[in-house]
């Protein structure tokens, strides 16, 4: 995370902030707050933070990750040189305003979630923007969510394209059985009751249900608790899954809902850094 906080910062600044360099005295020391300009939770502040103390910025007070917020409270209050200040502005908003507003969505679909089934698990995805997956993910537990894989180390998923290029679901964790420690959870995409089945009968923890609607996911979840399979096994949705239509899957008896739209489409909330 640093390494990629150094290059946003790199990339922002380019050769110089020649605005800031021609306007201000090099040693202009100044006190500056962050505002915030819409309602939800925050997250990434102790990243910026790190991020001004880098610089020599000392902080003067801060709200904390996971604090509810509203329109026109100070999130944060910082003193030092202006020039460093002005230069950090940007990618501190940038990154401070998108897990924000990461963190601000998840918490409300996990609360509505929570209240139709408590025991289910709402998790985001890999869908994060490119260099942002560890921003990301933090956002999400950050707000009350789960982040799934955090990469693909982190344990097996078998999806359609490797279903695809192996030949069959049997096959698939025949293979990651073999192959893999036994440390490694083994989650598998399906995409019908009869590789459901399988799934189940080949020692797969997690199976995922992609792409089924609640009643196909109904059903196969009938399905499985007549063969005796359901307590074998976590059972996961994924795919088509978002905010407007979570609550039609949050009443099934499944363990996990996972859904991209957490990271690749929920908007930034709204701050400003104000120089008094």
């Amino acid at each position: 995370m640093d390494e990629i906080i150094k290059y946003m910062l790199r990339e922002d600044e380019g050769f110089g902030d020649i605005t800031s360099n021609a306007l201000i005295p090099e040693n202009k020391v100044f006190y500056a707050k962050l505002i915030s300009k819409d309602d939800g939770i925050l997250a990434g502040i102790e990243i910026i933070k790190e991020m001004f103390l880098e610089y020599g910025i000392t902080i003067i007070s801060s709200k904390n990750d996971g604090d509810k917020i509203a329109k026109g409270d100070i999130l944060l209050e910082i003193e030092g040189n202006a020039r460093k200040i002005l230069l950090l502005e940007r990618t501190a908003l940038n990154l401070l305003m998108r897990m924000s507003g990461v963190a601000t969505v998840t918490n409300r679909i996990v609360a509505k979630v929570k209240e139709v089934n408590p025991k289910i698990r709402v998790a985001g995805t890999r869908k994060t923007a490119p260099a942002l997956q560890k921003f990301d993910k933090l956002a999400i537990v950050i707000g009350g969510g789960d982040p799934h894989r955090s990469a693909l180390d982190d344990m097996v998923l078998i999806k359609d394209n490797h279903i695809a290029v192996v030949g069959s679901v049997e096959d698939a964790l025949k293979l990651a059985k073999e192959n893999v420690s036994f440390s490694k959870k083994i989650e598998i995409e399906v995409e019908s009751v009869e590789d459901a089945i399988i799934a189940c009968e080949n020692g797969a923890d997690i199976v995922m249900f992609d792409n089924m609607s609640p009643d196909e996911a109904q059903n196969t979840l009938d399905i499985l608790v007549k063969k005796g399979l359901r307590d074998n096994v976590l059972i996961e949705i994924s795919g088509g899954i978002t905010e407007d239509n979570i609550l039609d899957y949050a009443p099934l008896d499944v363990d996990i809902i996972s859904l991209g739209s957490l990271t690749h489409a929920t908007p930034s909330l709204n701050f400003s850094l104000d120089m008094d």
